[in-house]
């Protein structure tokens, strides 16, 4: 770890040197305040109670080539398990020692789930990120205005808009390797590219955009014979606006995302029996919305609406059976969501926030040993939620509210938040803190399916969080940093009696609690270099640790000159529980996963100014060996080089 380190000081040392020899006129850029949606309307951030992760279109463009996942794990508070893996590896998200349930994701305003899922977990894979315009991640429990499973954090994704001009568009594409720390080459086996086309001509906006991932030569699981897996995606969108006058807009879009990979086994000790060459997956995904805002006199209104399918299908080997046979598994989820919502202002300094929120949500399971009809596979949520805000004009803000959640399957519940906070007048300082309650419903699955239970009633989780906010030094440095502690009863688990086999899943007695702290800062200094860090503190009960460590480090040094940038990354994840079960003895053993650093490089030149854009990054630089999951792969040092052509 200490070479690393040094290697680390002296990589840093000598890329600055190096961009200091390089003239540049570009003004020093001011950090500005950003406006955040935790009232769903937009609100300047000194009036918000909350700290928010905000990443803009500007900082999602220096990450070009990278994933969701990758972008997103680089955040305070955030661990996503398998974003340094296969390209086909699940993606498991742990947002303040939180797990994939107890996450909400959204994007353009709609709530994304899988119905067929255990555990109704949006996979974060099916979306490139060449697609997003904006991701704001608000941590904490949010109920009150996002309904069920926002118990750890909301992930909010804006998706790219239409050009102001008749037409534009962008056509991308990346090449890069697939390597891990034993093998590598220098030959192309990851390949990114897309193509966009949108414009506004009178009333109307267009947006027609289609992009392709294709990846091999890396295998999902570890061991030296074991064979290279595949990953391929798909994203073809269309999206439709009209402006029928200065209140009134509709936004109509249409999505199609679909991935096929294929993956190995668990491990069980035995690294060649993870390894499958018959294993599968195909998911394919639908989705159709409207988005529509107007303006009155009485206040802002706006309509979310959203329909979605997801088709899954898995071929996996059945090794109980001899000979051995490869079974099929057919999952289909639908689900639609309304949300009607409107800001009513009482006052310059007061504002209420009400609206209802609908969701169905349905699925059908088909396999050797199950199968579930959709008729008798749903449930429906109907929530009246209110927020009332107030900003006062000496400091003092406060954001009050609460939501009655009414589902078929369990009857009603209430949740709610009260989130102050104060900014000084005299000194560049805001405190906030906050006490919010949520609730995360059963799955479809863990009511319905072969160890579904009906008497199950939703988890409950309650956050209480204290922090601060601080620009200083002209605004040239910001620094943020909260503590949490949260509550979880009602804890959905898996009961397994391993006499009579009987299994199924039920609600354990009992209370688990979390605890942390999340810092983070951004400094701009000698002209146009920017410095980004964050450190996030977690301290789960041992029943849920796995996976989750209990230090994280990120950090991120740019230079911005004329013609283009560069910049450095860091990472430090502390060491994590982990455990498998022993294909010799059938136990679990647990294990521990050592602690990593990891350095990444990226570049960007503008050939063309605002035309034509080259970029290229070297990840895992100083090529460590290093384990998210015990038994499968990660990757060690890639290189990346691609282009960004605007039109």
């Amino acid at each position: 770890m200490k070479k690393l380190v040094i290697s680390l000081c002296a990589y840093l040392c000598a890329t600055a040197l190096v961009q200091a020899q390089i003239q540049d006129s570009t003004s020093t850029t001011q950090l500005k305040e950003v406006v955040v949606s935790d009232t769903k309307f937009e609100l300047n951030s000194q009036k918000s109670g909350k700290i928010i992760e905000v990443l803009t279109a500007q900082d999602l463009a220096k990450k070009q080539g990278q994933t969701v996942a990758n972008v997103l794990s680089q955040l305070a508070g955030i661990e996503i398990n398998g974003n340094q893996s296969f390209a086909g590896k699940n993606l498991c998200y742990y947002i303040r020692g939180g797990r994939n349930q107890q996450t909400a994701i959204y994007i353009d305003g709609i709530p994304v789930t899988d119905a067929s899922g255990i555990n109704l977990v949006y996979d974060m894979r099916l979306i490139s990120l060449d697609q997003i315009e904006k991701i704001e991640v608000m941590k904490g429990a949010s109920s009150t205005l996002y309904g069920t499973g926002a118990a750890t954090g909301v992930i909010s994704i804006t998706l790219k808009k239409s050009s102001q001009q008749q037409f534009s568009g962008s056509a991308y594409a990346t090449i890069g390797t697939q390597n891990t720390a034993q093998h590598a080459t220098l030959a192309g086996q990851e390949f990114n590219q897309g193509v966009s086309i949108n414009g506004t001509i009178q009333k109307v906006s267009y947006l027609t955009a289609v992009s392709s991932t294709e990846t091999r030569g890396m295998s999902e699981a570890a061991g030296n014979s074991a064979e290279a897996d595949a990953f391929s995606r798909w994203n073809i969108r269309q999206k439709i606006g009209f402006k029928a006058s200065d209140r009134l807009r509709f936004d109509v879009f249409g999505n199609y995302d679909r991935i096929k990979n294929s993956f190995d086994n668990s491990f069980d000790g035995i690294a060649s029996n993870a390894d499958d060459l018959n294993n599968a997956s195909f998911s394919e995904q639908y989705r159709l919305g409207l988005g529509s805002t107007y303006t009155s006199a009485f206040g802002e209104f706006a309509l979310n609406a959203g329909l979605s399918t997801i088709d899954r299908t898995i071929w996996q080997t059945n090794s109980f059976v001899a000979p051995p046979t490869v079974d099929e598994y057919r999952y289909t989820g639908r689900t639609a969501s309304v949300d009607f919502f409107a800001k009513h202002k009482i006052s310059n300094q007061l504002f209420v926030v009400s609206g209802v929120q609908y969701q169905f949500l349905d699925m059908s399971q088909k396999d050797p040993y199950t199968d579930l009809q959709r008729e008798a596979t749903k449930f429906i949520l109907l929530d009246p939620y209110a927020t009332v805000v107030y900003n006062s004009d000496f400091g003092l803000n406060l954001n009050v509210g609460s939501r009655i959640n009414t589902h078929s399957a369990y009857g009603n519940q209430v949740v709610f938040n009260i989130n102050p906070s104060y900014v000084f007048a005299k000194i560049p300082l805001k405190l906030l803190a906050s006490h919010s309650t949520a609730f995360i419903t059963p799955s479809l699955y863990q009511l319905y399916g072969p160890y579904g239970n009906l008497q199950l009633t939703p988890e409950r989780n309650a956050t209480t969080e204290v922090g601060f906010e601080s620009r200083v030094w002209a605004k040239k440095l910001l620094v943020k940093a909260v503590g949490f502690y949260r509550d979880e009863s009602n804890t959905i688990g898996y009961y397994y009696n391993a006499v009579t086999f009987e299994s199924f899943y039920q609600n354990v007695a009992g209370n688990f609690h979390a605890k942390g702290l999340e810092g983070s800062l951004k400094y701009i200094f000698l002209a146009n270099w920017n410095l980004g860090a964050n450190y996030t503190f977690t301290q789960v009960e041992q029943q849920l640790s796995r996976l989750i460590p209990k230090h994280k480090v990120n950090m991120e040094l740019s230079y911005q000159f004329k013609k283009g940038s560069a910049g450095l990354t860091y990472q430090f994840v502390h060491h994590r529980a982990d455990a498998y079960y022993d294909a010799n003895t059938g136990e679990l053993i647990s294990v521990q996963l050592p602690a990593y650093q990891l350095v990444n490089s990226t570049a960007a030149w503008d050939v063309l100014p605002k035309r034509l854009q080259v970029y290229g990054s070297i990840t895992n630089l100083f090529n460590v060996d290093f384990q998210e999951l015990i038994g499968y792969n990660t990757k060690g040092r890639n290189y990346n080089l691609g282009f960004n052509f605007l039109f």
